[in-house]
């Protein structure tokens, strides 16, 4: 098992496990720095779901940043133990849900003012992205991780792309009322 640092925030310079598991893909802290400062103004008081979540530390950076809560959405049990021992090991149970689980199949009755969605490149599905993108409130902001061209998703407005090696971040706004 490998070890995650928090780049920033209350939680800066702590170490977070990861799964030595080839069902997640931890983004490089390069790229994790990144993606944060293009959405640092959105975080404080953020309610977040952090998509495809792995080791959960897109979740962990963000309420580390600020955010009121996180909800954590992982299909691989295996992986889902990993986020849950990161969540005891920093103390912010009050701030974190987690949910095991194919987002395709989810039915949340909720809203959040942030998502992001670090999805496995291999088995990439815009309609997960569509799903995810229903739970997004009024000016919410989608931030994507993803391979090739920023993808069109129907009901968000792409504000800017980065890339960094083989990858891509994304941010949308949903602009839909």
């Amino acid at each position: 098992m490998e070890n995650i640092r928090i780049t920033s925030g209350e939680f800066r310079g702590r170490s977070i496990k990861s799964p030595s598991s080839k069902l997640t893909h931890p983004m490089g802290s390069r790229e994790k720095l990144a993606l944060f400062n293009m959405i640092a103004d959105y975080l404080p008081g953020a309610v977040v779901m952090d998509a495809f979540a792995g080791s959960g530390a897109l979740g962990i950076e963000a309420i580390s940043r600020g955010a009121k809560s996180v909800v954590f959405v992982e299909k691989a049990n295996s992986v889902v133990k990993t986020i849950k021992e990161n969540v005891e090991i920093l103390g912010i149970n009050d701030h974190a849900e987690i949910i095991t689980g194919d987002i395709s199949d989810l039915k949340i009755e909720r809203e959040f003012d942030i998502i992001i969605a670090d999805p496995p490149y291999d088995k990439f599905d815009s309609f997960n992205l569509t799903k995810l993108a229903d739970w997004l409130k009024k000016d919410g902001i989608f931030v994507l991780s993803h391979p090739g061209e920023a993808p069109k998703i129907d009901g968000l407005a792409l504000q800017k792309t980065r890339k960094y090696a083989g990858a891509q971040i994304s941010v949308y706004k949903n602009t839909l009322v």
